[in-house]
């Protein structure tokens, strides 16, 4: 600003303003010249007290000396004096408002510093209105006014807002930011600078309990710098950034990492086309892990640093990256992104959209089209004249951590640099700001004998259409972030093993304090043609009956091929197919129907081609009732078709 402002004091002519109650350089007095002169000269060379000393010089000797007025204003703006500086620019513009219009920028500048935010618009307005305007400097002062504007406004209407720094088991002395959360809410991983070094730090939480001290990742930091990371829903994968490591293909690259056997692997660059020759960093991955979001200065976007996204094929590789668009991307900078897992919301901060000044945090909701939406400030005082960046959200909405720089106007919380003193807070996220609501599912996989966790495969489907939403080939302990008030269909299986199916739908009564927790046991395929007496039957959950009738409805065809196939696979396996039914009807009639509905079992296996002599059937009726029949949720569990091996 300085250099802006010692450029206008030299340069700037007077207007033919007639009969003039002021004195420019052209008419000073020749000691006061002198003085000014000689406080250019020292603020060319940055000696900016001895630049103050020599102005107060010159309007000792000429009070009304402009030029010098406007100097002093610029000295006083430079050293961030801001309540001066507005004094003195407004005491020179009073004299003449035309003499030199650009000092209505720095004006607008040093109200918009004391949030004095209708007097800036003010200033800002007439600076645009000022003819031979600097190109470089209306678009900036565009952006300004727009930010006063909408300050102006947001100070009238204040949100609730009570931020709390976390304990000093994360926040010290040393700058703490960019946090990132699992679904649980029990696993914290933040970025602390220590002798300019960025490493990733850990912290876990127990369910009723308080953070524990933060400790360093050591199988993931190195020599270089770690700067953000995003953690999975599951705690199991982080996506991280890191900067001039040796295998980089930029001063910053995008890396992965999954948690197997009790520590994290060897992180893996993403490569190319993900990472490139330009700066990556700052990942949010999706809750599904498909979907990676991240800030990239790389060509093709609309400014400095834009957000952009990249998509996991099939085959485990990354997409070409895809700017997110003229809607979220701007002539500034967009950081620190993070998608909530209810795949419709994206927090990120921004230095170009309209916002209380420096990096304001947004909001943007993705519309079922696939677009995202106009981006939402989140408004006052969640954002105020200082840094706000690097905000997550709980899964259920209602709990927000963010970094702040306490307040220097100056600082760049997304880059972090050592020397500014971020902490991470905690505060509750106004309604309106919320995401949709998303809970998760957590699921335990043991063998039914030991009691041993056993790795399988496990498919999730979105019900009644049976879409894929997530599988995993590997995995004992599985979570899923799934929204609220929709079906899902669970497949468990594993060689060997006779497989595992569950259904369940997802309400109110499933919060984050209540998830819904499966402890699924799969018991091992008999190994001989005389199982133990007392094996468990196997409960098809995803086998659908038309009402009183045993026609299958279509989503049943592939939990009846599933036991098609298990069937092929284990040759010497005997199955005998159990129908059950609730207490609405009479016992005759529900006893039919069970035998009808598991006879229809068997009937649709013989015609796949299982020989009948491996099958055999049998309806219980209502006899054998595993929940009351006094609820429809009870009695929804007793109509139920399940086998048995024999």
């Amino acid at each position: 600003m300085w250099k802006i402002l010692l450029f206008s004091c030299l340069f700037a002519l007077p207007s033919l303003l007639g009969a003039q109650d002021f004195v420019t350089r052209k008419d000073a007095p020749a000691k006061a010249l002198k003085s000014y002169e000689r406080a250019l000269a020292a603020g060319q060379a940055g000696r900016n007290a001895e630049a103050l000393k020599e102005t107060e010089a010159a309007l000792r000797e000429a009070p009304r000396f402009i030029d010098a007025q406007l100097l002093k204003a610029a000295i006083r703006y430079d050293e961030k004096n801001y309540a001066e500086a507005e004094k003195l620019f407004e005491a020179a513009l009073a004299l003449a408002p035309d003499y030199d219009s650009k000092a209505w920028y720095p004006l607008g500048m040093s109200r918009l510093r004391l949030e004095k935010y209708d007097a800036a618009a003010t200033a800002f307005e007439r600076f645009l209105q000022s003819p031979g305007r600097n190109e470089n400097l209306k678009q900036r002062a565009e952006r300004y006014l727009a930010n006063a504007r909408f300050a102006a406004e947001a100070v009238k209407n204040p949100l609730p807002f009570q931020p709390k720094p976390l304990s000093d088991s994360i926040n010290t002395p040393m700058p703490e930011s960019l946090p990132s959360i699992t679904a649980d809410g029990n696993t914290l991983v933040f970025t602390r600078i220590v002798n300019r070094q960025e490493d990733f730090y850990l912290s876990r939480k127990p369910p009723d309990g308080a953070w524990s001290k933060a400790q360093p990742m050591t199988d993931i930091n190195t020599p270089f710098n770690e700067g953000a990371q995003s953690i999975s829903a599951d705690g199991r994968t982080l996506v991280f950034n890191a900067c001039n490591l040796p295998e980089g293909l930029g001063s910053c690259d995008l890396y992965i990492s999954y948690f197997i056997h009790g520590r994290w692997s060897r992180p893996n660059n993403l490569g190319d086309p993900a990472n490139s020759k330009y700066l990556e960093r700052q990942p949010t991955l999706s809750a599904d892990g498909k979907v990676i979001i991240f800030s990239s200065d790389r060509p093709g976007g609309y400014g400095g640093r834009d957000l952009w996204l990249v998509r996991r094929k099939p085959n485990g590789d990354w997409s070409l990256p895809a700017n997110l668009g003229a809607t979220i991307n701007t002539a500034g900078n967009e950081d620190c992104p993070f998608f909530h897992p209810d795949g419709q919301t994206l927090y990120f901060m921004s230095d170009g959209h309209p916002g209380m000044g420096g990096f304001d945090l947004f909001l943007s909701r993705l519309s079922p089209e696939g677009i995202f939406g106009k981006p939402q400030n989140l408004g006052y005082p969640i954002n105020t004249t200082a840094n706000e960046g690097a905000l997550i959200v709980s899964l259920d909405g209602a709990t927000a951590w963010f970094t702040s720089d306490a307040g220097d106007p100056d600082a760049k919380p997304g880059d972090n640099p050592a020397g500014i003193n971020t902490d991470i807070l905690q505060f509750e996220m106004p309604p309106g700001l919320r995401p949709a609501p998303v809970t998760y599912v957590k699921a335990t996989v043991r063998d039914a004998v030991s009691g041993q966790l056993l790795p399988a495969r496990s498919e999730l489907h979105l019900m009644p259409e049976n879409r894929l939403l997530q599988s995993d080939s590997t995995a004992s302990e599985l979570l899923w972030c799934l929204p609220a008030g929709y079906n899902y269909a669970l497949h468990v299986s594993r060689e060997g093993y006779l497989f595992h199916s569950e259904r369940f739908q997802l309400d109110s009564a499933h919060s984050l304090d209540q998830p819904f927790v499966l402890d699924i046991r799969l018991a091992p395929v008999p190994a001989s043609t005389s199982p133990a007496a007392d094996a468990r039957p196997v409960v098809l959950h995803n086998l659908f009956f038309d009402t009183g009738s045993a026609l299958f409805l279509p989503e049943s065809k592939a939990e009846l091929d599933r036991l098609q196939n298990l069937l092929k696979a284990e040759p010497a396996l005997r199955l005998q197919i159990n129908g059950h039914t609730d207490n609405v009807g009479s016992d005759a009639a529900n006893q039919r129907l069970s035998e009808l509905r598991a006879k229809a079992v068997c009937d649709y296996l013989i015609l796949g081609g299982i020989a009948p002599e491996r099958l055999r059937y049998k309806g219980f009726g209502e006899t054998m009732p595993v929940a009351p029949n006094d609820t429809e949720e009870g009695r929804r569990r007793n109509r139920r078709t399940e086998f048995v091996a024999f």
